[in-house]
């Protein structure tokens, strides 16, 4: 059974948060606002979460994944990070921003890219969202809202919520959210590389786009 829970997208209910906490915590599915679009979220140490997000947008293991973090400190634990990397996510952070980072050992290799040991890094700004994170008390594995064989991201929980009841454990509605990508941003490498523009201004970050 889907669980529907309805949360005041700028002062988030204690309550119900806690109770979407408890699903992620059991290894549920929940779809979730974000600063861009829904996605979907889970719990990073479940065994099962990986294949789980994966499945419901019908991906295959070279998909990158991405973790929900709720500072700076979390990523360093979860991501190699150098001075220079530091003071451009400072920067960014929170916001509508991906950044593509060199894994740590504390990421299972299921979640990673199985190639380049690779994990997309965010942290959220919509107040349900951090508010979720924090409650679970650790980074929330995710992946952007689209349908299978899909081109455009769910802004809506009436876009979908009739076609994935009972494939999702739980759905935060929280009315209709921006529509606009975050901004990727690869930084696995010996420069940064802007991959995808969205939200965020590259420009706004020193960065040069082509």
């Amino acid at each position: 059974m889907t669980v529907l829970f309805e949360i005041h997208p700028e002062n988030p209910q204690a309550r119900l948060i806690h109770q979407a906490s408890l699903l992620i915590k059991e290894g549920g599915l929940v779809a979730v606002p974000t600063d861009s679009s829904y996605a979907v979220v889970a719990r990073l140490d479940d065994v099962n979460a990986a294949k789980n997000l994966r499945r419901i947008r019908g991906l295959d293991d070279k998909h990158l994944l991405t973790l929900l973090c709720r500072d700076l400190s979390e990523i360093a634990h979860f991501a190699r990070v150098d001075n220079q990397q530091y003071r451009l996510l400072k920067m960014a952070t929170p916001g509508p921003w991906t950044f593509i980072l060199e894994a740590t050992k504390e990421v299972p290799r299921r979640v990673s890219h199985p190639s380049r040991k690779t994990i997309g890094i965010r942290v959220p700004q919509h107040p349900i969202l951090r508010s979720l994170i924090e409650e679970v008390g650790s980074p929330l594995l995710s992946t952007t809202f689209i349908p299978e064989e899909g081109e455009r991201a769910f802004v809506s929980s009436d876009e979908f919520i009739d076609d994935y009841k009972g494939q999702l454990d739980g759905i935060i509605d929280a009315g209709r959210v921006s529509s606009q990508e975050t901004t990727v941003i690869d930084l696995s490498g010996s420069m940064p590389a802007v991959l995808r523009i969205g939200a965020g201004d590259p420009k706004t970050l020193g960065l040069e786009i082509d």
